[in-house]
């Protein structure tokens, strides 16, 4: 697969073909439902480095081809996504971005939530033409409702016998009375476009100093708000568990305090009339971004199903959708239990 890709890009890079592939460092192939890997040059040549990004085989997209074509290209014009040097049915090809990833604990860092809030704010200004018209949550339950189905029904039996009793409880989460719910967690508000996926994996730290965003193929209509909420998401993770299956979900460490800072960074980019219209839009964001905290445990729920049967990665999945389910119906009734809903 290497020298595939390598092959395509001296077709597409004039200055790459008196190469060979020993001029150059390739990544390690990343990605937890897509794979993706960096060519980076040992010489001077234009570009010096680029991200392959295979396209193809992705039964679970939310949006179709043409859509999140459209999308990518759109944040690359305002220099939110990643500059696009070839974009077809198989692949892209975009400008590899110097630098790293997030760690977890970066978050809780105030310039990092500054950027990172910035950024959103930008993102969430545009609205590329060709958006469905149904929300996040809604094209996921469309799209991987009956994938998950598959998967715990009719793949039941190629998974060991104690994942085999996890599969048949979390046949539950294609439910109708799931979606019920999942609903009734949504906030009321205008549908913005969102990235539904702001974990720290996905957010890019330059050498220079900025902050990127990364990985756009759950971008389409929400509520903003979760766009706060999922960013922690992920922060809850402990792996390299000495038991079965090896890792964890915990309790978060973050609170009211992180999301405010990242709320009040976000509207720093508004103009209010009064000083009493920021705080009431402050408050309504916090509320709905405490409430919308649950969906990513769903949503990670069901991103995890259609990868349980030939997993890219070491971690089982069966076992992760379990806890990230088990999760969201807990914290579903929690909030509906609590006087304020009563």
């Amino acid at each position: 697969m290497k020298t595939e890709i390598f092959e395509q890009c001296q077709k597409l890079f004039p200055e790459w073909a008196a190469l060979s592939e020993t001029d150059f460092n390739f990544d390690d192939p990343k990605g937890f439902s897509s794979f993706t890997m960096g060519i980076r040059s040992k010489k001077a040549v234009e570009p010096a480095a680029v991200l392959y990004r295979r396209l193809e085989g992705k039964e679970n997209a939310i949006l179709d081809f043409e859509t999140e074509k459209e999308v990518f290209l759109t944040l690359g014009e305002h220099g939110i996504a990643a500059h696009c040097h070839h974009y077809d049915e198989t692949c892209r090809i975009e400008t590899f971005y110097q630098g790293r990833t997030l760690q977890a604990e970066e978050l809780f860092e105030p310039e990092n939530l500054r950027k990172i809030a910035d950024e959103l704010y930008r993102f969430h200004l545009l609205r590329p033409p060709s958006l469905p018209k149904k929300m996040f949550f809604e094209l996921l339950h469309d799209k991987w409702g009956e994938i998950a189905k598959h998967v715990l029904e009719e793949k039941i039996a190629v998974f060991p016998p104690d994942e085999r009793r996890l599969c048949e409880e979390l046949q539950e989460i294609y439910s109708s009375e799931t979606f019920e719910k999942v609903k009734q967690c949504q906030p009321d508000g205008e549908l913005t476009f969102c990235h539904n996926d702001t974990y720290h994996g996905n957010i890019m730290k330059l050498d220079s100093g900025e902050i990127k965003l990364l990985d756009f193929e759950f971008s389409c209509l929400n509520n903003k708000a979760y766009d706060f909420s999922n960013l922690f998401a992920e922060t809850v993770m402990r792996h390299q568990q000495p038991n079965y299956p090896y890792f964890k979900i915990e309790e978060p460490k973050f609170s009211d305090h992180e999301f405010g800072m990242l709320i009040d960074y976000y509207l720093d980019n508004i103009d209010f009339e009064t000083l009493e219209a920021r705080e009431k839009e402050f408050e309504k964001l916090l509320r709905d971004t405490k409430i919308m905290l649950m969906m990513s445990d769903y949503k990670y729920a069901m991103a995890a199903l259609p990868l349980a049967v030939e997993p890219i990665q070491k971690i089982r999945f069966i076992p992760y959708a379990h806890q990230r389910f088990t999760k969201f119906l807990k914290a579903y009734d929690r909030i509906n239990a609590s006087p304020a809903n009563q």
